[in-house]
């Protein structure tokens, strides 16, 4: 009798603590790996000498911004990609809805259309972004990255360039 009901409460303790991390994870807060060199320096700034991949960074998504599209330029933002929502992509907000930007892949100005943004990877050469799709849809942002949570050496908050610099990147 006793092991079926150590039994029990450790499926009810399981189950419960299951249904608090799902919860947490879809709604406020969850923990993503950054594939790719598109964000490097900023994510991934290291390659792997052995294997010739990058060493992947693992990131914090908040998600509170999700709800009344709170996003700042400098913001490093997930987004599913307008070509296919299946796909995530990690890059830096540059321009907001509304704002007029100059584009360097061909030096037109554009202005980013209403409920959209205009992002780039920091590292151009190896990012697609906002200059392979155009201006993403706020309600394809997923969340907002704020800290590396791994490796353990690069633990810390991400850092927004100043403003000046959001148009060279």
């Amino acid at each position: 009798m006793g092991s079926s009901s150590f039994l029990w409460n450790f499926t009810k303790k399981f189950v419960t603590f299951g249904i608090i991390t799902v919860t947490v994870s879809d709604r406020y807060v969850t923990v993503v790996p950054v594939r790719g060199g598109s964000m490097s320096p900023t994510l991934n700034p290291k390659t792997s000498s052995s294997a010739g991949n990058f060493s992947d960074d693992y990131v914090l998504v908040e998600k509170f911004c999700v709800d009344k599209y709170r996003f700042s330029h400098g913001d490093v933002v997930v987004f599913s990609s307008p070509l296919n929502h299946k796909e995530r992509h990690i890059k830096r907000i540059v321009a907001l809805s509304g704002e007029w930007f100059g584009s360097r892949q061909n030096y037109d100005v554009l202005k980013v259309p209403e409920g959209h943004c205009w992002v780039e990877g920091d590292n151009a050469a190896f990012s697609m972004d906002s200059k392979s799709f155009g201006p993403i849809p706020l309600g394809l942002i997923r969340g907002r990255v704020t800290h590396v949570v791994w490796p353990p050496q690069r633990i810390g908050a991400i850092q927004s360039p100043p403003r000046e610099r959001l148009s060279s990147l």
